[in-house]
């Protein structure tokens, strides 16, 4: 990138000043470069000159005199100039900057991209309960964690892409249970609603299970019953989960199950390697994880009915991630109704013989559905959450994405469905298809006339316009 290569141009040039004598020895600090706020004044800047003035007991200003005189010829430098009180600003050659042209046809897709990082770096998201369809909220994390995932690649990372099966525990128990009642509604029994996942999903399945089946499990012990339409149920809400997720662009790379950490015995192994190094406690029946608050509910990772808490998946999860996998960087990006478990996830690595910092947590804000600026409240389809298929069926799965990417992942988001669809400049959404369009009529225009780009001479890009354009296309790179 190219301040990077600013800054060891500067750095070179301090450190020739001070063999030819003109600077004190002195250890040269990193060389920050920053854009100048006022344009006028250069591409970039260093206030590395103020910085060394009480190492060179000189002035800022003949600071940088000396260490300008040593800066190397390069050709995508056209000028450096001093700023009071010492600033070093630099302007880029408006030549070079034309000729970035050809390098950016010449990269296309791969323009941008960067080599950062070699490691190998997981990005879990989504992970919403596999008990339902992807709602607006797992929407926002959907988006979030693919756009994170796709920039981490861009800057030279090995990136893998996951999503974690909540597939353990009562919810997925309760859901078999409400299937089998939608079911056995289905053939004409007389059962009870459920008590939980009344939406429309499970009505639709145990409907369609029964056209496929007839009533076998109605003539079977009802815990085998139970347990197939748990299975059937799980299987149908992660395929239907993978469709939403495909409507807004977003795949994994795997879909990780929480039952297999106990059926490959991850959790056996962990959890003996923290009884070895007596990091549980046993009280009240339950079995804790030890910390300075052992008073804290969230601390137990066994229940003292025996079952194994959501933690103590957690913990057996982020061993598998690091340990055994060997990710280097493990990012998991959580809505901000989490942010007490980061804490612990974090102490639980640490636990682990891992580095913590390999472990980042994103959180999110809740997404708020307007239209025309009142709150939607509830899905015409559904009579309760609202869908993530719903939304993008009305706004398209682009405006989706976009809009979801104009606040950072630490504010409140509002998506109001009016604006996504209208047809004016107050939607970012239409002011970017209206100005992609505009570019695309000149290509045809230009195609029909006969004119292509083969041949082009970049060196009548010397308007002040067309070079700002460049400027910031150049910009790509540093923000990946």
């Amino acid at each position: 990138m190219l301040p990077n290569q600013i800054s060891q141009l500067i750095a070179e040039a301090i450190r020739k000043a001070q063999k030819k004598s003109d600077l004190p020895p002195f250890d040269i600090p990193k060389v920050v470069i920053e854009r100048p706020k006022d344009p006028s004044h250069g591409d970039y800047a260093t206030p590395v000159a103020l910085g060394l003035a009480r190492y060179a007991r000189m002035a800022p200003v003949q600071i940088a005199e000396k260490i300008i005189k040593r800066v190397k010829q390069v050709d995508y430098i056209d000028e450096i100039t001093i700023a009071h009180p010492g600033f070093i600003n630099i302007r880029l050659s408006e030549s070079w900057l034309a000729q970035q042209v050809e390098t950016i046809l010449a990269e296309s897709d791969t323009f941008g991209h960067v080599e950062l990082g070699d490691k190998k770096v997981q990005v879990e998201y989504v992970s919403a309960n596999p008990t339902g369809p992807l709602t607006i909220g797992s929407g926002r994390n959907a988006i979030l964690g693919d756009t994170l995932a796709n920039v981490l690649a861009a800057a030279g990372y090995e990136v893998q892409r996951e999503y974690y099966v909540n597939d353990v525990g009562t919810q997925v128990d309760n859901m078999g249970k409400a299937l089998y009642a939608r079911y056995a509604q289905a053939l004409g029994q007389e059962v009870p609603d459920p008590d939980e996942y009344q939406g429309y999903y499970l009505v639709e399945m145990g409907q369609a299970l029964a056209a496929e089946v007839g009533d076998q499990y109605l003539q079977v012990e009802e815990a085998e019953a139970l347990a197939f339409m748990r299975r059937y149920a799980l299987d149908g809400i992660i395929a239907s989960l993978k469709e939403d997720a495909a409507l807004i662009g977003v795949e994994f790379d795997r879909w990780f199950s929480e039952q297999s950490l106990y059926d490959d015995g991850t959790y056996g192994k962990v959890f003996n390697y923290l009884s070895q190094r007596n990091m549980i406690i046993e009280r009240d029946g339950a079995i804790w994880l030890k910390s300075d608050d052992e008073n804290d509910k969230e601390n137990v990772i066994v229940r003292s009915d025996g079952r194994p808490t959501y933690f103590a998946s957690d913990i057996a999860y982020v061993y598998n991630k690091l340990t055994v996998r060997g990710f280097d960087w493990a990012i998991y990006v959580w809505g901000a109704d989490h942010h007490g478990h980061v804490k612990r996830l974090k102490y639980a690595t640490e636990i682990l013989g891992e580095d913590p910092a390999k472990v980042e947590i994103i959180l999110y804000q809740l997404v708020t559905i307007t239209r025309d600026g009142v709150p939607v409240r509830q899905s015409k389809r559904t009579g309760d959450f609202i869908t993530v298929r719903e939304v993008v069926e009305e706004i398209g799965a682009d405006a989706f994405r976009f809009m979801l990417l104009t606040r950072s992942a630490d504010s409140q988001m509002e998506l109001d469905l009016t604006l996504a669809t209208k047809q004016s400049n107050e939607n970012p959404v239409y002011y970017v298809q209206y100005g992609h369009a505009r570019i695309a009529s000149i290509f045809r225009k230009a195609e029909e006339e006969g004119a292509t780009m083969d041949g082009g001479d970049v060196a009548l890009l010397t308007h002040p316009s067309e070079l700002d354009l460049i400027r910031q296309m150049l910009r790509l790179r540093e923000t990946v």
